[in-house]
């Protein structure tokens, strides 16, 4: 799905959506479930983009539908892999993920990517903001006015609604997060979870 001229939904990903920027370098955000990696490059080639071609990875937060391609994408492309700090010791291993998120490496194996840097306020293009409470350091990612929400909020039947309570690391936050964010308008909401909603006011529910 065309967002715009330099946005693309990857939809190969449906059910962890990645998401491609053809801006003044390549850029992926996120990289879906590990199982999806033959499809991201397959439909990546059928838009004339190599590995080679992506520059940075950059992730919302640590979870597994996130993280899931990352280190095999870093070393097929030389992509530097970009978190905020405070999830970089969960998508390393060197922390061990809040409540029962742990166990799930079991169940979906994810291999540990390599050097991780933390995000500043800016990464060129894109701004990076703070968006804490589904994970330690969850961040949307602003781009243009297109929002890149990652687990913020998932589209239910066409709303946005705060992630659902039992996924997060702290509900507080997140619920403060969403108010925060939701006081700015965007040409476009791009969530993880759920088609991307156009126009207007974050159109919280």
């Amino acid at each position: 799905m065309k967002i715009n001229d330099r946005v693309y939904v990857l939809n190969s990903t449906k059910g962890a959506y990645v998401y491609l920027i053809m801006g003044k370098e390549v850029m992926l955000i996120d990289t879906g479930f590990p199982w999806q990696r033959k499809a991201i490059l397959k439909e990546l080639a059928g838009m004339g983009v190599q590995p080679g071609d992506i520059r940075h990875i950059l992730l919302t937060h640590h979870d597994l539908d996130h993280i899931g391609n990352a280190a095999a994408l870093q070393e097929l492309s030389g992509a530097q892999l970009w978190a905020s700090a405070d999830d970089i010791p969960y998508i390393t291993g060197a922390v061990h993920r809040p409540s029962f998120k742990k166990y799930l490496p079991y169940l979906i194996p994810v291999k540990k990517p390599g050097q991780v840097a933390a995000y500043g306020e800016r990464f060129g293009e894109v701004t990076v903001i703070p968006t804490p409470g589904h994970t330690p350091g969850h961040v949307c990612l602003l781009y243009g006015n297109i929002l890149f929400a990652g687990d913020l909020v998932k589209n239910r039947k066409g709303s946005l609604i705060p992630y659902p309570s039992g996924w997060n690391w702290d509900d507080r936050l997140l619920q403060d997060s969403v108010k925060r964010i939701s006081q700015s308008t965007y040409d476009w909401v791009c969530p993880a979870h759920g088609s991307p909603v156009e126009g207007g006011q974050f159109p919280v529910h």
